[in-house]
């Protein structure tokens, strides 16, 4: 450090008076900074071609120095010098002048390295504060774009400084509109023992100041430059932000969001991002989108055309639930509440309300993949609610009490494919979120009564797994035995059903739900086991993934591990499985005629609400055994009528399974692909297979008892 101070300064060290020397040199270097405005000749010349970079060195090793010799916390009479003189206040004066050329630039890094070196609290001073919060105001001017790394140190420096001393947020924010010069507060006096000039205090006069510029503080510099192009720049200012919203203090907190424009800034950059994605985006690219991470580096390589607006506003979005996520609560809530409010009531909720199909397609796409990205709680619980409302009691029949989520529902069964396709994905990535209202409002709450069961139980018999019999002719529907929805007061000999409020139990149990999926299909209907790794092993392995992601979602959500006894249920009330489960159902009956990616999408929700381990919607999707009440239905007498359908339609096709083969070796890339007939039914006897070996898996991995771990 003496190295750097110079003859100068070596000879005010060994002198007896090192406090007085020290001074005059500070002063020295002061008057030699402002003399230097009254003899310049040429206003061109440069900031860094004068000697005040080298002056403004020599001012901060000097404090530097000087508190080194002075007890802890007591203020030597350079810094006395420095807040008595406003000598802050003229240097933000003259970098807001920009004289000379680069001025601001060298006031900056002389504000950043006081406040970062000298250790001695300087922010609670009005003469510290006030041109503080001048160079923040000025942040936002057209001559200050040039200066994005300094503006992030001198912003990096205020950050850690409130980090240590929360209530320095208030001085920064809410200190800026105080009359008469002064503070919110009195202005702490110097410490004991400190020197002061004679006839002096440490208080500043009490001048007027200027009016202050309210729409630039540390709030809004931090979060110009968290858009800055300079991804260095961006990044140090998000870390910036993010350390500030997670105060820890509540006053701190408040002052945050009542005392800044903290909540709009942050959600109308995400509504301005997604203004830039192009109109004619392709959905099916959106919605190719993997997650996107708001701390990676070239994210939009511009691999479709939109995929770098596409980048920047996902990036924002994950940046915003990250701040979420970390966030004091109650930032955290305002911070979800202005995206609410300007981003899914305000843009999304429009655009997925319209009528043009286009419109509907590549906005459900947005929201698919903005589903995808959420995962803070707060701004979790505030989509879940946009997209679903709050309702938790039993639906019935024709229910909109919330018509976005009707809507939705509804185009999961929609004439248009896409549209179909993409909703489906919706609900999916929806049913992956750890949210407990989401699958109570789509399901559970149709279930708690159990009124699918036919409320007066067979005699049971001695149980086994269903034995599907084929004539060559197929069966009618009407004479199939494992067909009772439709058919009320069918009470066919074969039904075996276990006493009512139990679930299945035992390994010879899980066996026989096991084997009723795997033997629905028939054989002659069955390709995999002609072609390589074509067993249901790779299903079992998923269905272990899966079904423990399930597991450790519920497990604070405190479900049952039973089902609910039936004498405690309601039998009065006519059983409706609501409209979600039945657009699914619908799909799911109409698997041999509709495309083979909508099929794989239906499938894949319907395991995804299988592998819940709660007990009601274990037994309504995966119990083969269920006696249903009169005109109810469930997953397995779906896929039984469905299996009905195919075996009288399959005997009409000639030479069908060496057909249905080829076709199963086209989808696994085995054959080319080429054009017959009946491709469609083909491909969906092959996605039935497939999700019958999935169901199966699930079961095993599950087994009983069913309920969290």
């Amino acid at each position: 450090m003496l190295s750097r101070l110079g003859a100068l300064l070596q000879q005010a060290v060994e002198t007896r008076e090192p406090s007085v020397d020290l001074l005059e040199a500070f002063t020295e270097h002061w008057k030699g900074i402002t003399g230097y405005y009254l003899e310049a000749t040429d206003e061109s010349i440069p900031a860094r071609q004068t000697d005040i970079p080298w002056r403004l060195r020599q001012m901060l090793d000097i404090l530097v120095y000087e508190e080194k010799q002075f007890p802890a916390g007591e203020a030597g009479p350079c810094l006395e010098y420095l807040l008595q003189h406003k000598v802050l206040e003229t240097l933000s004066t003259l970098g807001k002048a920009e004289y000379p050329p680069g001025m601001r630039q060298q006031v900056l890094l002389f504000f950043s390295r006081v406040l970062g070196q000298v250790q001695h609290p300087l922010l609670h001073y009005l003469n510290v504060h006030r041109p503080v919060k001048k160079l923040l105001q000025l942040s936002g001017d057209r001559l200050g774009s040039g200066l994005e790394k300094e503006e992030v140190q001198f912003v990096a420096v205020l950050c850690m400084k409130i980090k240590q001393d929360p209530t320095l947020l208030t001085y920064l924010l809410e200190g800026k509109s105080i009359p008469n010069g002064t503070t919110a507060q009195e202005l702490p006096a110097m410490e004991e023992g400190t020197e002061h000039p004679s006839g002096t205090t440490t208080g500043s006069p009490r001048a007027e100041p200027s009016p202050p510029r309210r729409d630039h503080n540390l709030v809004t510099s931090l979060v110009g430059l968290c858009k800055s192009k300079k991804s260095r720049v961006a990044m140090k200012a998000r870390e910036n932000l993010l350390l500030l919203v997670g105060l820890a203090q509540d006053a701190a907190a408040a002052c945050l969001v009542r005392s800044s424009t903290l909540c709009p800034l942050l959600a109308q950059h995400l509504c301005d991002l997604y203004s830039t994605v192009p109109a004619g985006t392709d959905p099916a690219d959106v919605l190719a989108m993997e997650r996107t991470s708001w701390r990676s580096q070239g994210a939009g390589d511009g691999a479709f055309a939109g995929k770098e607006s596409l980048a920047a506003f996902f990036g924002w979005l994950d940046y915003l639930d990250e701040l979420v996520l970390g966030a004091q609560p109650v930032v955290a809530d305002a911070v979800a509440e202005a995206v609410e409010e300007m981003f899914f009531q305000g843009i999304l909720r429009p655009q997925l309300l319209q009528m043009s199909e286009l419109a509907v397609l590549s906005a459900t796409a947005i929201l698919v993949g903005t589903v995808r990205q959420v995962r803070a709680p707060a701004l979790l619980r505030r989509l879940v609610l946009f997209l679903l409302g709050p309702d938790q009691h039993p639906e019935s029949p024709g229910d909109a009490s919330h018509p976005l989520r009707t809507l939705l529902i509804d185009r999961c069964n929609h004439l248009c494919d896409e549209i179909s396709l993409a909703s489906l994905q919706l609900f999916e990535q929806l049913l992956q979120k750890p949210h407990e209202h989401i699958t109570r409002n789509l399901v559970l709450r149709n279930l708690e009564a159990r009124g699918y069961l036919q409320q007066t139980p067979l005699v049971p018999e001695e149980r086994g797994p269903p034995e599907l019999e084929h004539e060559e002719d197929g069966l009618d529907l009407e004479e199939d035995p494992y067909f009772t929805d439709g058919f009320p007061g069918a009470s066919f000999g074969m039904a075996k059903k276990l006493p009512s409020g139990s679930a299945p139990s035992g390994k010879g149990q899980v066996s026989e739900v096991v084997s009723s999926f795997l033997c629905l299909v028939p054989e002659e209907a069955k390709t995999s086991s002609r072609v390589e790794e074509g067993g249901y092993d790779t299903y079992v392995h998923d269905a272990l993934g899966m079904v423990q992601a399930c597991r450790d979602s519920a497990a604070p959500w405190g479900w049952p591990r039973a089902p609910r006894p039936l004498n405690s249920c309601h039998p009065e009330l006519v059983f409706y499985e609501g409209h979600f489960l039945k657009v699914l159902f619908d799909r799911m009956a109409r698997i041999l005629d509709q495309p083979y990616s909508l099929n794989l999408q239906v499938t894949s929700v319907l395991s995804r609400l299988a592998a819940f381990p709660h007990p009601h919607l274990h037994e309504y999707l995966l119990d083969p055994y269920l006696s249903l009440a009169p005109g109810c239905r469930s997953l397995f007498s779906i896929l039984v009528r469905v299996i009905g359908d195919l075996m009288q339609r399959l005997q009409r096709v000639p030479q069908f399974r060496a057909k249905l083969l080829l076709v199963r070796q086209q989808l696994l890339g085995l054959v080319p692909g080429e054009q017959m007939d009946h491709t469609m039914l083909f491909k969906g006897v092959v996605v039935l297979e497939e999700f019958c070996k999935e169901l199966a898996a699930i079961a095993l991995v599950k087994g009983p008892p069913e309920g969290p771990p």
